[in-house]
């Protein structure tokens, strides 16, 4: 066999090379290459197999069109294949529906009028279809980790996507995933170079005035697609809605359908009559400052009764202190905005009185409106009355910018994950419940008079494993026949029972701590699990369950609401009157016109003229929140043998980092009371404080300072106008999109 020769590289001679490279030589290099190119593109030009296919060019060009249009067919049918895991599904879809997805066709066709106005057209093509493939992927694979389908709302929310990729996606998936993305790059990169260019005359006003012609043609044909009730505008299921009006259009749709259109009847008038003597601008109550309770609400991901799904069994009761609190108060099932994902909608809902079916399709308001915008919630309308406003999540401050958003409905406080010692995990990395149990009390011990507490709980987050990953669950899932799922369920229903631990520690917590309270517990979205309406009890995708727990005596009551209702339902039990939306609902419910007068409310408040507040003047004007509760301090700080450094103090957390002269410095977080430096060199005068560092290296609450002097620390005074003093104002420097 003869034998392969690999002729070593020559990495001296050719650093010689470059070393001794002159301009002239460079610029004789390019002017070689692009005459070699040239070369090349005349040779493929007139090649005996170009000349054949000539006549196929031309008749290809003049009928272009036609041909962009089954391209676009042909892109729509496996988008739709992607998107439903299936081609046989994507053919039905386009049989029984042809309309929409002619219509879903049009608008790739639409985008395709782009490739007129350059001369690289096939590589235009490419780009265009790789681009709407990409999207449609993208669809496809999230659906297989939620119920909820790719939309625009999810690129707002990147970051914290990013920041999560462990918990979504297996290493080999992540491995595939990357070389997925880096060949398509190198493929599409190639076609730059090899896709020929078109060497007719160019017609570039009547390429743009095509494009912008096409473009409109899509507006004016979705108004009349809307109209003749062939599509809708208003995806009261999201996960249905792109199934039924196709991918392309939904996800369009999300881009630029968001906020609340102005209502029909919307006038100064018409508000006056729905806020009828200012009957919307009552803050009141019958209760005493002694007989105020406090009022706490816990948000429990993707929870809900697991025995509401009818071919589920288990080895026994996975939620035996919830059943209990839901045999003795008030209880029934939470209708929530989204399935298998959306916390963040729900959570807006309970604490705005707000509906989503009023925004965009697949919007998140903590993402828009309420991220940069002052906005009315529980917490400003309790204020009102006294109450304490504390909010807790033990996954990262920044997720779905709750630190922004909190701020802007007011609240006083909110301790995130970067303000607790996380000891234990799920398999799946996320924070367990217990720990919340303590630092809900801590923070109803920052006030003197009652709290109000929103909790948002994180361990029942997906996706569930279908690998068998607990060695000895304590609940055992059987109805299930395929190994896989069953697993899944095994996996989600042990974190449940977890949560029904958690559920019952905090209400024996409250019960010792003896004051007035009441407890409202409930489940934010079902679980991933490709659940249909037919496997629940209800019959119903969008019912989680509810309970309300207290200790002063109130009646039970049970009751189904929709998460916007929950908050006015409690509050009216309690004789409490405060809050535009929750006096709305108390007053109106189940009155002619409800839910249309909901859609004017919130367009007044949010994106109208504000004509219910003309009287009584904006509730909340701006935000005063801090992050966390508890100081962090530095004691003192011994110098080791090697030269490093180890702080000590109290209230460190892994997120603590070292700040010397307002510079980051590399720190390893030993525990709640001492943290190593490694490579600082310390010098007299240099200012050292800790600060609580999230994503996108936001500050969210800063330590005093001190000054190093003959190897000890001073605290210096602190100045109340100094903004990285995160103990007195909200802090947010460098704070990212997340």
């Amino acid at each position: 066999m003869k034998k392969v020769h690999m002729k070593k590289p020559d990495i001296k001679g050719t650093f010689h090379k470059i070393k001794n490279l002159k301009k002239e030589d460079i610029k004789a290099h390019w002017k070689e290459s692009k005459a070699r190119r040239q070369r090349i593109l005349e040779e493929r030009r007139n090649s005996r197999f170009a000349k054949k296919m000539q006549p196929v060019y031309r008749f290809m060009n003049r009928f272009s069109l036609v041909f962009h249009f089954l391209l676009a067919c042909i892109l729509n049918f496996f988008i739709e294949g992607i998107s439903r895991h299936s081609l046989i599904q994507a053919w039905l879809y386009m049989i029984e529906t042809p309309k929409v997805f002619l219509f879903n066709a049009y608008l790739i066709f639409a985008t395709l009028m782009i490739v007129y106005l350059v001369r690289r057209r096939v590589f235009a093509r490419i780009l265009i279809s790789v681009f709407w493939l990409i999207l449609g992927i993208t669809n496809g694979y999230m659906l297989m980790k939620r119920v909820t389908p790719f939309n625009a709302q999810d690129l707002k929310v990147l970051s914290d996507a990013i920041s999560l990729t462990g918990n979504y996606f297996g290493k080999m998936e992540l491995i595939m995933l990357i070389i997925g993305i880096i060949a398509v790059v190198i493929w599409v990169i190639s076609m730059w170079r090899r896709g020929g260019q078109y060497t007719g005359k160019m017609h570039r006003v009547a390429a743009l005035c095509g494009l912008i012609v096409s473009l409109l043609g899509y507006v004016v044909l979705t108004d009349v697609a809307i109209d003749k009730r062939v599509i809708s505008n208003y995806f009261g299921n999201i996960a249905f809605a792109y199934e039924d009006y196709g991918f392309p259009y939904c996800f369009t749709a999300s881009v630029f359908n968001t906020g609340i259109s102005e209502p029909a009847g919307y006038s100064k008038e018409t508000m006056e009559a729905i806020n009828k003597d200012g009957a919307l601008n009552v803050s009141e109550t019958s209760l005493s400052d002694e007989n105020k309770p406090n009022i706490l609400f816990v948000q429990l991901e993707s929870y809900f009764d697991p025995t509401e799904v009818e071919w589920l069994q288990f080895s026994e009761d996975p939620i035996p202190n919830l059943r209990k609190l839901y045999s003795e108060y008030s209880s029934g099932y939470f209708k929530v905005p989204s399935v298998g994902a959306g916390t963040a909608n729900t959570e807006f809902e309970v604490l705005t009185g707000m509906s989503m079916r009023f925004f965009g399709p697949g919007e998140y308001p903590y993402k828009t409106y309420a991220k940069t915008k002052i906005i009315e919630s529980a917490a400003s309308s309790l204020e009102k009355l006294g109450y304490g406003a504390e909010a807790l999540h033990n996954n990262t401050g920044n997720f779905y910018s709750r630190a922004q958003v909190y701020n802007h409905m007011g609240f006083d406080h909110y301790t995130s994950k970067e303000f607790m010692n996380v000891l234990q995990t799920t398999p799946k990395g996320w924070a367990t419940d217990d720990i919340l149990v303590p630092h809900i009390l801590e923070s109803m011990d920052t006030t003197k008079q009652q709290d109000f507490v929103m909790t948002i709980s994180v361990q029942g987050h997906g996706d569930y494993p279908t690998e068998k990953v607990l060695d000895d669950p304590e609940i055992i899932v059987s109805g299930v026949e395929d190994e896989g799922k069953r697993n899944a369920w095994e996996y989600y229903v042990n974190e449940v029972h977890e949560m029904d631990k958690f559920a019952g520690q905090l209400i024996e917590a409250l019960e010792k701590r003896g004051e007035p309270t009441v407890v409202v517990f409930y489940g934010d979205h079902l679980p991933t699990m490709g659940l249909e309406a037919k496997d629940m009890k209800s019959k119903y995708l969008y019912n989680t369950n509810y309970v309300i727990w207290d200790n002063i005596g109130l009646e039970k009551k049970d009751g189904n609401y929709a998460a916007y209702q929950i908050m006015a339902e409690v509050f009216d039990r309690l004789d409490i009157h405060t809050g535009t939306f929750f006096n709305y609902h108390q007053q109106r419910k189940d009155t002619k016109n409800y839910l249309a007068d909901l859609e004017l409310l919130q367009y007044d408040v949010l994106y109208g003229n504000q004509y219910v507040y003309e009287n009584t003047g904006k509730p909340i004007t701006e935000g005063h929140m801090v992050m966390g509760v508890k100081d962090t301090s530095i004691s003192d700080i011994v110098e080791q043998l090697d030269g490093t450094y180890s702080l000590y103090g109290e209230n460190f957390t892994k997120y603590s980092k070292i700040y010397i002269n307002d510079e980051k410095q590399t720190s390893s977080f030993l525990n709640n009371t001492r943290i190593d430096l490694k490579e600082a060199e310390l010098q007299d005068g240099d200012v050292v404080y800790v600060a609580q560092v999230g994503s996108s290296n936001t500050i969210f609450r800063t330590s005093k300072k001190y000054e190093y002097k003959d190897g000890a620390l001073k605290e210096l005074p602190t100045d109340p106008n100094d903004p990285e003093t995160g103990r007195n104002a909200f802090v947010g420097k460098d704070a990212g999109e997340q």
